[in-house]
């Protein structure tokens, strides 16, 4: 088998009140990557109904390399809705596929020939999908890339949730909010934004830490050096699947030995290239590939 650079967590719809999209950031994670010339797989479940169905064939058509097994679950939804100044609010049904995901014999052969792998907190709100995730990290090569992007949602995390996270990860992404939230979650009361990256990245001893602040910019820490470079202007599409296009690419760029600061660009400007895009899947320009060769 090859050596794979992998998403874990969550497939799903997103119900939108013009249609459904479909959502989830592993996919999109991977997706992103593979338009590098990496090795990747999407890790997920699906139900055995018509809409995994159309999740399998929408990825199959995307040439997406998955391992999304049928269990007795609905496939996941999201329902979105708006209020009347077009502000959404998400109910994140329970119960559903992405909840369940099954550590299979095929999933143990994928985690021991795993390059690198990249997984989130909403998809370890569930008891059987956190063991799975938690499983598979620890059935990783030594020298296997971890990267937890964070993505916190609604109420599904607590203390115990992320700090197991964290200390499992070499890459933490995060972005301005939930560094707020986990700030007052783990009492890191006073710090102004930097110190409290600069006291995480120490604390877990990892590798970077990656924190977005939408418009205005993002930063890339490492033991003793920082990056910080500005949002690019641009006439924004959608911002759908933006963060996981950038965690992509930089998981693909760094995993190719280009320093951390270009890779930190690269990551900028294929976010704000799929910003311009409808939907989180579109094909990138063949000049950001070739950065990367």
């Amino acid at each position: 088998m090859k050596r794979l650079i992998v998403g874990l967590g969550e497939a799903l719809w997103d119900m939108l009140p013009e249609g459904k999209k479909i959502g989830g950031a592993p996919a999109n994670f991977a997706y992103h990557a593979a338009q590098f010339g990496m090795d990747t797989m999407a890790v997920s479940a699906l139900g055995d109904d018509n809409l995994g169905n159309e999740i399998a064939q929408k990825f199959a058509e995307k040439k997406l390399n998955v391992l999304m097994p049928r269990v007795p679950f609905p496939t996941g939804t999201v329902q979105v809705s708006l209020d009347a100044q077009g502000v959404p609010t998400y109910d994140i049904k329970e119960g559903v596929a992405w909840d369940n995901i099954p550590f299979t014999p095929e999933l143990e052969e994928v985690a021991r020939n795993c390059r690198a792998v990249c997984w989130g907190s909403l998809a370890q709100r569930n008891e059987v999908s956190r063991n799975t995730i938690h499983r598979f990290l620890d059935a990783t090569p030594k020298d296997c890339l971890k990267i937890f992007d964070i993505n916190l949602r609604q109420n599904f995390y607590n203390e115990e949730l992320l700090l197991e996270s964290f200390k499992r990860c070499d890459i933490l992404k995060i972005n301005d909010e939930e560094l707020v939230t986990i700030g007052r979650l783990f009492g890191y009361p006073g710090l102004d934004m930097t110190n409290k990256c600069w006291l995480i990245l120490g604390k877990y001893n990892l590798d970077a830490l990656v924190l977005t602040c939408g418009v205005n910019g993002s930063y890339v820490f490492t033991p003793g050096a920082m990056s910080f470079l500005e949002t690019p202007k641009v006439e924004v599409a959608d911002t759908v699947g933006a963060g996981d296009s950038f965690t992509g690419s930089f998981c693909a760029a760094y995993l190719s030995g280009v320093p951390v600061s270009e890779a930190h660009r690269l990551a900028v400007e294929t976010s704000a290239f799929v910003c311009t895009q409808n939907g989180a899947m579109p094909t990138l320009p063949k000049n950001f590939i070739d950065r990367i060769k």
